[in-house]
Order: structure tokens, then C-alpha cells, then sequence
């Protein structure tokens, strides 16, 4: 087995966009905060990573709490290039999600939020961009059957498809929708993409499904090799048909696709950009992190504090560099992929250049 050697244009574009990840990684300056306000959600999703539960056993994080952490953000950095995204479970589940929302908006903080879209109603979004809403990601995996299978309610495809045609009726709302590829709906990826352009959604964010939670045990959810080099191919010329803008998530380094299907080159900013406050107060990085890589908690520590100080672990990731790892000739490009694909003990679930080897 071998990776395809990199193209001598690739290459120097990957060596420039290397040298700017080092002088990002020094700066480390804090661009987006993931807030888990609520382990609560309404659906069942067979791939979900956090085990959410219509009712949680962990209370909401109420609003004061996390209100005080933008506090102290504001002391050295401005609100207004600090982009705060309101997760869960589901955020829509909190009744007091437009007075949250208002309330960071006021602190002068833009805000969006990442919903299944089960309870967005026209009266419910009204509310939230009158709160401040600036951007919301909306899952659809596929149509009618594909989505509900993934979701786990009869009703999912049809909520989600509803909320979507209202968000495209909204001018100037920046909003995507997210796709979980799995072996249920990637025969249908290009119906799928006539539906959305039709519908209006400009921009589209394709996802493959990581070994872990509930999707660990699930072989329905995992790609072969060959599924996921065609998921590529088709997120390639997408792009270069121009009628949406399609992009594959932030999950690892790509070879000779590095530029091809996103629009820059891999690199994870989970604690060098992005951080996170969890629901239990763990100061971390992005939400897809499920292993524990937290670094503080806002219940103890300050949270300008600890990112300032903290999150070695993110920003010198040379400890990675181990198992399939330490030989590999990538590693410079790559970093040892997204923190999320790590587990507990720092092993890697799995490598994306790895799937992408030719015999």
C-alpha cells in the first residue's frame, strides 16, 4: 500500500500554509467559542457522539454562568471578532434560548447555533434573529427515509427540510447545511444536492462518521475505503459546477484532495482558535472533542486565564507523533489529525490519508 506522492504545486502551497499555522499557533488568539448549553435533544441520532437525551441528567448551564466567561474573554480580546456558537444536545430545547442569545449579543459577541431543526418554527426564528442570530447550521442526511433512519423520529426529515426553506426565504442569513455520509445515503448525494440547490441553500457541508459514541458499534454508518475516495470525487465536482458551495468537514488531512474539497487546507485550530465551555463547565476546544481534553473549568478557573496558559496539549501536538504516526512523512502537513479522532489515551481512531492508500 502507498499514498499517491504529493503534486509539486500541493506541495508548496501545503509548505506555505504550514509556516502560517505556526505563527497562528503562537498567537493563539481566541476567534470562536463553543458554548454546550443543554445535553438535552428531541431525536434518537444513531451516530450521536454525546449520548444526548430528551431528558438529561446534566441541568442546563444557565445563562449567568456562561455570561461571566465572556466576561473575561472581553478583558484582552474584542467581542466583535469572537464568534460564539450555541450547541448541544439541541439549543432549541431551552426555552430561554432568544433571551441567551440577546444577552451574548448585547455583550457585543456575534452568535449562530447548530440545530437539527425540529423545533425551528417561523414564530421561533423571528425570535432569534431579532435576537442577534447571525448564522445556524441545519443536519439533513439525506431524504425522507435516509434522514429519519439516522435520526431516529418519522417526523425528523420533514421538520429539518421545513426549517431549511425558511432559513433560504431569510436575505442575508449566512446558514449551511450539514450531511452525514454513511452507507444509507451516499447513492443519493447527487439527488440530494439538486433538492438543495433547488430549495436555494447556497452552502452545503458534507460529514463521514467517526468510529466513536454510538456510531462505534454501527457498521451501516462506516464507509469503505472506496466509498470515501467516491465521497471526494463527488465533493470535487461539485465545486467545480459552482451551483453550491460544498465543502467536506474539518476532520483530516487529505493528500492530493488538500484544496480540491475544501476551501483551505487542513488544519485543526481545536485550542489554538477554537475553544469550548461544556456543560459541566470543562473549558475545552471544539464540541466534537468527546475524549477528556479538558484543560480547566469555569466553575474554578478563569477562562482568559487558562487560554492563555493552558492547552499545551493543542498547540504542541509533537506528542502525537507515535504509532502510525511517527514515521509518517505527512505528520509536518498533518499534525497528527483532528483532536477529535483521538481518544482517551491519545491513540488515533483511524487516519484519513490512511483510507485514501492505493494498492
Amino acid at each position: 500500500m502507498k499514498v499517491t506522492p504529493l503534486t509539486l504545486r500541493r506541495k508548496v502551497a501545503l509548505e506555505l500554509n504550514r509556516h502560517l499555522n505556526d505563527k497562528i499557533k503562537q498567537e493563539h488568539s481566541l476567534r470562536q467559542l463553543f458554548w454546550e448549553c443543554t445535553l438535552r435533544c428531541n431525536l434518537n441520532c444513531r451516530h450521536c457522539g454525546s449520548d444526548c437525551k430528551k431528558t438529561s441528567g446534566t441541568s442546563d448551564m444557565p445563562l449567568a454562568d456562561f455570561l461571566k466567561v465572556l466576561d473575561s474573554i472581553a478583558k484582552k480580546y474584542d467581542p466583535h471578532k469572537v464568534f460564539v456558537i450555541i450547541s448541544g444536545g439541541e439549543p432549541l430545547m431551552r426555552q430561554d434560548l432568544e433571551e441567551c442569545g440577546l444577552a451574548i449579543y448585547k455583550k457585543g459577541f456575534p452568535w449562530g447555533m447548530v440545530t437539527n431543526g425540529y423545533h425551528l418554527t417561523q414564530e421561533r426564528l423571528n425570535q432569534l434573529l431579532r435576537s442577534g442570530l447571525h448564522s445556524i447550521s441545519v443536519s439533513l442526511d439525506g431524504f425522507e427515509k435516509e434522514h429519519n433512519w439516522m435520526r431516529g423520529n418519522e417526523k425528523s426529515f420533514e421538520r429539518a427540510n421545513n426549517a431549511i426553506k425558511m432559513l433560504c426565504s431569510v436575505p442575508d442569513l449566512v446558514f449551511d447545511v450539514v450531511t452525514c455520509v454513511n452507507k444509507q445515503n451516499i447513492f443519493s448525494l447527487e439527488q440530494l444536492k439538486s433538492h438543495l440547490i433547488n430549495m436555494g441553500v447556497k452552502r452545503w457541508r458534507i460529514f463521514t462518521i467517526i468510529p466513536m459514541g454510538r456510531a462505534a458499534l454501527d457498521p451501516e454508518l462506516q464507509l469503505s475505503n472506496e466509498d470515501f475516495r467516491s465521497v471526494l470525487e463527488f465533493i470535487k465536482s461539485t465545486r467545480k459546477e459552482g451551483k453550491i458551495r460544498l465543502e467536506y468537514g474539518c476532520e483530516g488531512f487529505l493528500g492530493n484532495y488538500e484544496g480540491d474539497v475544501r476551501n483551505k487546507f487542513f488544519s485543526c485550530h481545536a485550542g489554538i482558535n477554537v475553544g469550548s465551555v461544556l456543560i459541566n463547565g470543562d473549558i475545552s476546544a471544539c464540541t466534537s472533542i468527546r475524549s477528556n481534553y479538558s484543560q480547566g473549568n469555569i466553575y474554578k478557573d478563569d477562562f482568559l486565564e487558562v487560554w492563555e496558559n493552558c492547552f499545551h496539549p493543542y498547540r504542541n501536538r509533537e506528542w502525537m507523533k507515535k504509532g502510525e504516526c511517527a514515521d509518517c512523512s505527512y505528520f509536518k502537513y498533518c499534525q497528527g489529525n483532528g483532536m477529535h479522532l483521538r481518544d482517551e489515551n491519545g491513540e488515533l481512531y483511524f487516519c484519513h490519508l490512511k483510507r485514501l492508500k492505493e494498492k
